[in-house]
């Protein structure tokens, strides 16, 4: 039987990673991106290449409450029924605190928080039994975050959701869990200057950032498990906030 696995920010960074972990065992993926189509198409034809699975890419922009019509629509016109549905697409807010808007805080709690469980309420009857749902968290959810209090307030609100999501989708016999990263080296990441960097390798007990590759290796174990159940799993190198 074939498996589909929907991931939101499936073309880049640990969405494009986990879509890549997941091909190389013969899932197929449909990945979501925001805007930039031909890092989308990019993508779909790098994973095609590697393998035998069907490669799905759609538009879908986590601010736009339209886009959760869009993919219900999608997954119903092919008649997909989906083994997994991983929410990676996220995005963050550096305003800072004192010249936050109410605007820019709404946002960022629709896109990280309301945009995936409105779609997990319209799509939740297309996931299999034994099927999971898998976010992405993050460390900050657990951690102050120094730069942006919207994206670390809602992190810590997807860990709840989880937790509190569990006894709603037990019925179903689905699976409620989550990754929260520490510092992955995606290209944002590389971006950052090399004073920051080395700042926050200094507080990992690994001394180094985390590859894409290493932490999709949580999300697929995650989803092929299915002991796991209502958990947060970081993956910090054993970074201590100091």
């Amino acid at each position: 039987m074939e498996k589909y696995i929907l991931i939101t920010g499936g073309t880049k960074g640990i969405g494009f990673a986990v879509a890549r972990s997941l091909v190389s065992s013969g899932y197929n993926v449909i990945l979501t991106y925001g805007s930039d189509r031909v890092q989308a198409e990019k993508a779909s034809l790098e994973l095609q290449q590697a393998g035998n699975s069907t490669v799905m890419v759609v538009r879908a922009d986590i601010t736009d409450k339209s886009s959760i019509y869009i993919l219900d629509s999608f997954l119903n016109e092919h008649n997909i029924r989906l083994f997994s549905i991983v929410f990676n697409a996220g995005i963050t807010c550096r305003t800072p605190f004192e010249t936050l808007t109410i605007d820019e805080w709404e946002q960022t709690f629709f896109a990280n928080v309301h945009f995936p469980v409105f779609l997990l309420q319209r799509i939740y009857s297309r996931i299999e039994a034994g099927g999971n749902v898998l976010f992405t968290g993050s460390l900050m959810g657990e951690y102050a975050h120094s730069v942006s209090l919207a994206y670390g307030v809602t992190k810590s609100a997807v860990h709840a959701l989880v937790k509190n999501m569990v006894k709603f989708m037990q019925p179903y016999n689905i699976r409620v869990n989550a990754v929260a990263p520490g510092f992955v080296d995606t290209d944002w990441q590389k971006s950052k200057p090399a004073e920051i960097r080395k700042s926050i390798e200094s507080k990992i007990a690994v001394g180094r950032f985390c590859t894409p590759d290493e932490v999709a290796l949580v999300y697929k174990m995650i989803i092929e498990n299915s002991y796991f159940n209502g958990e947060i799993i970081p993956v910090s190198g054993g970074y201590s906030y100091r």
